[in-house]
């Protein structure tokens, strides 16, 4: 198995088991909507998502999934209060532009927010940076800087800090290795290439 389906099954696994059966979820920045309907099968949850980009969007519409292509701002305003059982931002908030702004929002129309991310503070990132003076390219980030998405990176300790100087709760944390699927359970923020987080208000 390759190391892009290893990220995508470790994904599925650990949000699936942190969704109820039968919830409604709103998938923030859904992609082509593997998550949605993997839930949609494995916990027969009322799934959405949103997606800037039209193409995925179709590619979710043919998948049979609920899709809206637009801003996930103007689209989470249109719910009210816990309107969603989770709301899940899998590798999405490195690409807004508030992610302040849209956790705040998220955790209004949603009674949690699932959250998923590379960790920029992982060691062969910082090496990567402190000796090469590069842009950090390894078994986490494994695009050049051309080939690269994340316009603002976060590490574990960031999220951390911002949760709780946000009076937000973490419910639930796993934190992997490199390898995307053994656990790092000392140093995360050194030891742990991917982080996942259940956080509620």
């Amino acid at each position: 198995m390759s190391l892009r389906s290893n990220k995508r099954t470790v994904d599925l696994q650990v949000i699936t088991d942190w969704v109820t059966d039968g919830a409604r979820v709103l998938d923030l920045g859904c992609g082509r909507g593997v998550l949605l309907q993997e839930l949609a099968q494995q916990k027969k949850t009322q799934g959405i998502g949103v997606d800037l980009d039209i193409d995925k969007i179709g590619a979710c519409v043919r998948r049979g999934l609920a899709a809206y292509q637009g801003d996930m701002m103007s689209f989470m305003a249109e719910f009210d209060d816990n309107h969603f059982g989770h709301v899940i931002c899998s590798r999405t908030l490195e690409e807004v532009d508030s992610p302040a702004t849209v956790i705040a929002e998220a955790l209004r129309v949603g009674r949690s927010l699932t959250v998923g991310f590379a960790n920029y503070g992982y060691w062969k990132n910082r090496l990567d940076a402190l000796l090469r003076g590069r842009k950090p390219r390894n078994d986490v980030f494994n695009t050049t800087w051309g080939e690269s998405r994340p316009a603002n990176p976060l590490t574990i300790a960031d999220f951390e800090d911002f949760c709780a100087s946000h009076g937000y709760t973490i419910a639930r944390r796993v934190h992997l290795r490199g390898d995307w699927k053994t656990p790092a359970t000392r140093l995360p923020n050194l030891r742990a290439g991917y982080a996942l987080y259940e956080i509620t208000r």
